[in-house]
């Protein structure tokens, strides 16, 4: 069953352009606001979002939508998407929409939504919502923004929550913050500061286009240097919607969600809290962490990219613990949805009760070289459909003979090819990865 507007991580372009253009954005709004009143004769439906300055109007025209269908809708304003998340499954709201890019730059945007349990809609569900704002466009509409006023009192709750699941403090630390100018650049100091600790943040000024721009968890740079330059204990990076966050030593070492997955895996486990002795993650996790997880007597479970495929996995193993490489790792005791202010509070926490500092908690996680590619795309094509991006592949695999993987996938939210090859050597490892990347150019390029 396939879909047009909704990916991995759902609806995602540039805004302005279809399909975040203002009627189409006015026609998800009533397309979910049938579903809603379908489901229930009153509906609230919660509205928050990040920094990026398309956040507004999108937010208004997303209401005014969900309002034309009888919805009533409450708005949180710069929220981030584990805040709506969790206001969604904790409150009276029948589904609860962040509008965010994640990690993408401002002049992108995107629509996410979750249901009454905090879950990201089901692919069904979205199937059924995307049919209808297909139905509504092609009937015609006419889009008209509903005027919505921030409401203090959910702002304040997330945060309250964090620090009531936070059972230490953090006095005497010295903490290098980098909000990348998104959604938690109020939350994120103020929570660590109400913990005790001394806190240095960077890129917390967002104008509506400075959001992820050579800073917070996909540019960690300038945080490093921050760190060594401070001599700071930690440095944290978030992304704009603060779902997902990357880690930064005392000695300068970058510490991925492959390092926190580890780090909190044992952690769990020594505390009788890792359900089957299992951590979940994805295709793209090292191999290293793999074998780390094993010598604990830890299984690790992979799926597709993804941190909706993460959590779904978790859901059906009971599992605990999750997460990707790219920093988004969920906690299910706690969280339905990757979390970066959780998941630095978790580190942070189990760092001070240990007594050491993320370099010691991660100092035994080998990283096999790791090479990954993206490559823009005309069209995507099914792997089988192209004979020599194939045979690049088998070759690879084949020289590396289980010790390493070769992982090519199309991104659910670019048009973008992904190319991951991992092993022993990294001259190998770059010139396989460069192979197979020249291969899809030539088949799929622009």
């Amino acid at each position: 069953m396939g879909k047009e507007l909704f990916g991995t991580d759902g609806i995602r372009g540039v805004a302005g352009e279809y399909p975040l253009d203002p009627a189409t954005v006015y026609a998800f709004g009533a397309a979910l606001g049938h579903d809603a009143v379908a489901a229930s004769a009153s509906p609230e439906i919660l509205v928050g979002m990040d920094t990026r300055e398309s956040g507004p109007w999108i937010a208004e025209m997303v209401a005014g939508g969900l309002e034309s269908a009888g919805a009533r809708v409450r708005y949180a304003g710069v929220i981030t998407t584990p805040g709506v998340a969790y206001l969604t499954r904790t409150g009276d709201f029948l589904a609860g929409v962040m509008i965010s890019a994640s990690h993408n730059p401002y002049q992108d945007n995107g629509i996410k939504v979750f249901g009454h349990s905090g879950f990201k809609l089901p692919d069904a569900e979205e199937h059924t919502i995307e049919q209808d704002i297909l139905r509504l466009r092609v009937n015609g509409l006419e889009p008209r923004r509903a005027k919505l006023a921030v409401d203090d009192a959910l702002v304040r709750q997330y945060p309250e929550f964090l620090l009531s699941v936070s059972s230490a403090r953090l006095d005497g630390a010295r903490l290098v913050v980098d909000c990348g100018n998104g959604a938690a650049y109020r939350m994120g100091p103020d929570l660590f500061q109400r913990l005790g600790a001394e806190v240095k943040c960077l890129h917390c000024a967002p104008n509506g286009r400075n959001i992820n721009l050579n800073c917070g968890a996909m540019h960690v740079e300038g945080l490093r240097e921050a760190v060594l330059a401070h001599g700071a204990d930690f440095g944290v990076a978030f992304d704009g919607d603060a779902d997902r966050s990357i880690f930064i030593a005392k000695s300068g070492k970058v510490v991925n969600g492959d390092g926190v997955l580890l780090a909190c895996g044992r952690a769990l486990k020594a505390g009788g809290h890792l359900h089957g002795e299992t951590v979940v993650s994805t295709v793209m996790a090292n191999l290293g962490l793999e074998r780390a997880l094993q010598r604990e007597g830890i299984r690790m479970v992979r799926t597709p990219v993804g941190d909706k495929y993460v959590l779904e996995e978790m859901v059906r193993l009971g599992a605990a613990l999750g997460g990707e490489q790219s920093g988004h790792v969920i906690f299910r005791e706690c969280a339905t949805t990757g979390d970066g202010l959780l998941t630095a509070l978790r580190l942070f926490e189990i760092a001070r009760l240990a007594g050491v500092g993320l370099d010691e908690l991660t100092a035994d996680l080998k990283i096999y070289p790791q090479k990954l590619v993206n490559v823009r795309v005309g069209k995507k094509r099914s792997l089988a459909e192209l004979p020599s991006v194939a045979r690049e592949i088998r070759l690879a695999e084949e020289a590396l003979d289980g010790a390493g993987r070769v992982v090519v996938r199309f991104s659910g939210t670019e048009p973008l090819a992904r190319v991951m090859v991992e092993g022993p050597d990294l001259q190998q490892v770059e010139s396989f990865c460069a192979r197979i990347a020249e291969a899809i150019q030539r088949e799929l390029g622009v």
